[in-house]
């Protein structure tokens, strides 16, 4: 294997993701992580640390490309849904600099990034989906003819982490709710994400009770896809999965197949599901490793390896395939030491 350096942006919280790369590397080159503070507790983990601007910057582009340079790295990739787009937008003249830029192509990016365009791509190719408004009476319009039923979903168009999330279970709800995040979107880090379209940057959603499900679709970096690793969730946490269980199911995997056949997304795409009654409905795509992916690992894929072998142009990468089903994992919290910042 020959040495390959991989740089992490918006590392935040990924420990994790650090220490399955560094582990896959075998010291064969470095695992850096780049976030506007160093105080990220994923910075302490990687080999090197190192502080950007904000992805809203007009220089943080020309600062990846100084450490593509300074660093002689050979793979970015992105653990932030805002960065997503940034980074697709300047992919060619990134890998012009001599790293392979592991993102899709701006159009996957865009779909997944904007939920309404989400819920769209779903009807287009036939993967159920929950039924969707992008207005405020269009959705009171369903209710009234019953074509909608409470509980509803409120979130927004362009969201990231499970901000501003609302359960609503009448008519007034939903309107306080509504109102509420036209407030809470003009006052948080969503606001420039949902500065193209602000009067319809709120989604009400049909709320399906059934069993929750997070699926990792991996394609290569052609983007044809590999396989597809499922967990049936049994807890939740802040946004993100803290109990899960790992599944194989033909079906399942059927229908990931066709959404990585018919988006041809590069590399890990970390999706959620529910399924009630026997249908299967798919909520969303997040075309990144996602907070979920620790427990596919756990079961038996390793995706770092696998992304490592493909960087250093290995086709056959079966033998980090080892995922099984039944295999249960829970999240913990552990404490990180920080340096004393100047």
């Amino acid at each position: 294997m020959k040495p390959t350096n991989i740089l992490f942006t918006c590392a935040g919280r990924r420990n994790y993701l650090i220490n399955y790369f560094k582990d896959a590397l075998h010291g064969h080159g470095m695992v850096m992580a780049a976030d506007n503070q160093l105080s990220a507790p994923a910075m302490v983990d990687a080999d090197m640390a190192i502080q950007v601007p904000s992805i809203y910057s007009e220089t943080y582009v020309g600062k990846l490309k100084e450490l593509i340079k300074s660093y002689n790295i050979n793979a970015i990739i992105s653990l932030n849904d805002l960065e997503l787009p940034i980074l697709s937008k300047h992919k060619n003249e990134l890998e012009a600099m001599g790293a392979k830029i592991i993102i899709s192509n701006p159009e996957v990016i865009d779909i997944a990034f904007d939920k309404w365009k989400t819920f769209k791509f779903f009807e287009e190719i036939g993967v159920d989906t929950p039924k969707t408004y992008l207005t405020l009476p269009e959705a009171e319009h369903a209710l009234g003819t019953g074509e909608l039923n409470f509980p509803l979903v409120i979130k927004p168009r362009w969201g990231s982490a499970s901000i501003s999330i609302d359960i609503v279970e009448n008519e007034q709800e939903l309107k306080l709710a509504y109102q509420l995040q036209q407030i809470k979107i003009q006052k948080s880090i969503l606001k420039d994400a949902s500065s193209n379209d602000i009067e319809k940057s709120i989604l009400i959603q049909e709320k399906i009770d059934g069993q929750e499900y997070g699926i990792d679709i991996l394609n290569d970096f052609e983007g044809n896809h590999y396989g597809s690793f499922i967990r049936k969730k049994m807890a939740m946490r802040s946004g993100e999965t803290d109990k899960a269980i790992s599944v194989i199911d033909q079906n399942f995997s059927k229908i990931a197949e066709t959404i990585a056949k018919k988006t041809r997304h590069i590399g890990n795409m970390d999706c959620d599901f529910f399924v009630k009654d026997d249908k299967v409905y798919y909520l969303e795509m997040n075309p990144r490793f996602g907070g979920g992916y620790p427990f596919s690992h756990e079961a038996g894929i390793n995706t770092p390896a696998i992304y490592v072998a493909w960087l250093n142009g290995e086709k056959s990468v079966d033998k980090h395939n080892n995922f099984r089903s039944g295999q249960m994992f829970s999240k913990c919290d552990r404490m990180m030491p920080i340096k004393k910042l100047e």
